[in-house]
């Protein structure tokens, strides 16, 4: 299956994290979206977001090692429409400035929000299914 995606995370608490070359930022506690896109394989690409053992390529890696996986979206596909949702996601939530978005020329593909339910919101209005839902603690 190709498409996008979109990780919603669940940071219990502030923290700083070092983020590759984006060096260290503050993530305020709360709930973070990143949308992310794999035209190869998403269920390869969500089941390695999900391993904890990994080499760290990308920016999420190192913010998944701080943080928990909370529910993913995604959208089947046969273009690349990962820059199409993160401008929506950019009109509507805050933004970790350049996270995610070394590779094109977005403001950001990682939005942050209080409330984990605005996020699960947007991703239905766009058409979004549920991969995943983490089960109760």
């Amino acid at each position: 299956m190709k498409g996008s995606y979109i990780l919603i995370l669940r940071l219990a608490e502030s923290r700083e994290c070092k983020i590759g070359k984006l060096g260290t930022i503050l993530f305020k506690k709360g709930y973070y979206a990143y949308v992310g896109s794999a035209m190869n394989s998403i269920e390869k690409r969500i089941l390695r977001h999900l391993s904890k053992n990994k080499r760290f390529h990308w920016h999420i890696d190192y913010l998944l090692k701080i943080s928990h996986i909370e529910d993913i979206f995604y959208k089947e596909s046969e273009r690349k429409e990962e820059c199409d949702i993160a401008a929506i996601m950019q009109k509507k939530f805050s933004s970790i400035p350049n996270f995610g978005s070394s590779d094109c020329s977005c403001k950001s593909h990682l939005f942050f929000s209080t409330s984990r339910e605005r996020f699960i919101e947007e991703c239905k209005r766009m058409g979004m299914m549920q991969f995943y839902k983490r089960s109760k603690r």
